[in-house]
């Protein structure tokens, strides 16, 4: 059984504004989200910390500003870390605004992979769903999550089955994938261009790896993405011969991908298991194979032999030799991969679904 539409709360990272690429994968995934929801006829509000904008074909979301310090990412945090919030922290007030917002809502979805939000659920007479970013990087919340999940396990949905499996779940987990909007990526199918790299630039996604990969082959590496650390970068940069790195920035996704689809491959190192991987789909979405480390979730997106290639984690005499035969990959099928398996519409699908089928059964169930 299927709402006719819903209206939606939306409550975003609470660690940097949308747009700022603070927040990373989640950013992306929220916007990708709003559109394919809008498409199906759904109503959505967003809250968002002060600063926070969407492209202009989400305008009919309305977006409540909130002001407050933004909130460190769990990430960066060692795994017994205590709860923090600084003083006057977007955090809690993001959240005071969503419970009333939400008193008008069919449903509050939450997008902060953050203690409080998770935690004050279990009180609120309200429907409030989480969609879980990231795998397991903190004692607390990995303890939380299992805990809650135990009385209402379809309150909770995770965007890839390895990226669940951090948490000792008692049931089978909702597993929504992502989406992108396939009109942002334009298919290239020309393979002969240079090897690229995307990411944070931070220590948990071991850019040096990729960078070895192309000082071996005696190339250079092409690098895209938010400058997080940058003594990181710096040591990275003086490891290595002049010239062999160049860090193209944080681009909006129309520039990006004109500049990703030029590469006949894309290296993804993570060194922690990323919950999903959001530029693998991005690289597969312009054409470029991906070349990566059977690690967290691209290792469940990387079909070997047809959209990219695995290799095992942190072997990075593995990784040249993957690269140097990813041309026999049909960039063709790259694109055919994204097409019928993150596109927006297909992502906005199965979250109606999950958030649907819920408020049905409770329904009847009242």
């Amino acid at each position: 059984m299927k709402l006719k539409s819903l209206n939606l709360t939306f409550v975003s990272t609470p660690i940097g504004h949308i747009g700022s690429g603070r927040g990373g994968g989640v950013e992306l995934t929220l916007i990708s989200l709003i559109r394919g929801l809008i498409s199906l006829g759904h109503k959505i509000t967003l809250i968002a910390p002060e600063k926070s904008f969407l492209p202009s074909d989400c305008s009919s979301v309305e977006i409540r500003h909130i002001e407050g310090c933004d909130q460190s990412s769990w990430q960066h945090q060692i795994h017994k870390a205590p709860i923090e919030i600084p003083m006057n922290g977007v955090l809690p007030r993001l959240w005071e605004d969503a419970l009333e917002i939400g008193k008008n809502s069919d449903a509050i979805l939450n997008f902060g992979y953050d203690w409080l939000p998770i935690w004050v659920s279990q009180f609120i007479d309200m429907r409030i769903f989480h969609l879980i970013s990231m795998g397991d990087v903190s004692e607390i919340m990995k303890t939380l999550i299992q805990d809650l999940s135990e009385s209402d396990p379809n309150k909770f949905a995770f965007h890839t089955y390895r990226q669940a499996a951090d948490y000792d779940l008692k049931t089978k987990p909702i597993v929504v994938g992502n989406g992108f909007e396939l009109n942002d990526y334009k298919f290239q199918p020309n393979g002969n261009g240079p090897l690229g790299w995307v990411g944070r630039v931070s220590p948990e996604k071991g850019l040096e790896d990729a960078v070895a990969v192309a000082n071996s082959l005696g190339e250079k590496l092409f690098v895209w993405g938010f400058m997080e650390d940058v003594d990181y970068a710096s040591k990275i940069q003086a490891s290595f011969p002049e010239g062999i790195i160049e860090f193209r920035g944080f681009l909006p996704t129309d520039d990006l991908q004109k500049e990703l689809g030029l590469c006949r491959a894309l290296i993804n190192t993570p060194k922690w298991n990323e919950a999903y991987g959001n530029v693998v789909v991005e690289a597969m979405a312009c054409g470029v194979p991906v070349v990566a480390y059977n690690r967290g979730g691209p290792g469940e997106l990387i079909k070997p032999g047809y959209n990219g290639l695995l290799v095992p984690p942190d072997d990075v005499s593995a990784l040249i030799t993957a690269v140097s035969e990813v041309k026999a990959i049909k960039r063709k099928d790259c694109r055919t991969w994204f097409e019928n398996t993150a596109s927006k519409e297909v992502f906005a699908k199965r979250i109606e679904d999950w958030i649907s089928q819920y408020i049905c059964t409770k329904n009847l169930k009242t």
